[in-house]
Parts: structure tokens; sequence; C-alpha cells
């Protein structure tokens, strides 16, 4: 099993920035996208970005060009560098990591971190 240790969440002034950090530990080789869903109180759960193994990535069209994922391979870990906030970014942001079962997809999450946005 993965278990997802994240960091760095806060709270800054719209315009600023953040990097969050996610450290996997436990059967991490067979994971092979890793990244950053977020939720607002009373709203969907939303996708941030994603990272997979072969270094591609993704972003939601909310993010895009204010929001870079990376990853440390030798660390397991990946980092979501956050600039230009604004208010409606504020959400907990959960780590999430998939991993191969046989033929079937394992989704661990990690328990989340507060990001606050103020204006």
């Amino acid at each position: 099993q993965v278990q997802l240790v994240e960091s760095g969440g806060g709270l800054v002034q719209a315009g600023g920035s953040l990097r969050l950090s996610c450290a996997a530990l436990g059967s991490t080789f067979s994971i092979y996208a890793m990244g950053w869903y977020r939720q607002a109180p009373g709203k969907e759960r939303e996708l941030a970005a994603d990272i997979r193994s072969g270094g591609g990535t993704n972003y939601g069209d909310s993010v895009k060009g204010r929001f870079t994922i990376s990853r440390d391979n030798a660390k397991y870990t990946v980092y979501l560098q956050m600039n230009s906030l604004k208010p409606e970014d504020t959400a907990v942001y959960y780590c999430f990591a998939d991993s191969r079962a046989g033929a079937s997809t394992v989704g661990s999450w990690g328990r989340g971190t507060q990001v606050t946005v103020s204006s």
C-alpha cells in the first residue's frame, strides 16, 4: 500500500505563491501517476494537476499558466508550484497516487492540506 504525506499549505494574499509537496511511502514501485485534486466546501473535487511515470503532465483549465507540477524520482515526491494565486484557489488540496495492481488501478489519497488565498 501507498501512504502520501502532504505539506506546504497555508495562508497567502492574492497574487502570491505557495509550493505544495507530497511524499509517497510504501509500495512506490507500482505508482504510475501522481498529482493533486482540490475541493472547496460545498463544491465538487476537481483536478489541479497530475504527472505520469513517463513525465507527461496534465492541468485543470483553471490553473493552466499559473501552476506547475514536478517530481523528484529518487525521493518519490511531487511538487505543485502555485503562482499568481487567486481567492478562487482556496480549497483543501489532496495528493493522489494511482498504482497498478494486476489488471486493476488502485488509488491512494493524502489527508489534505489547506490553501487559503485572501483578497
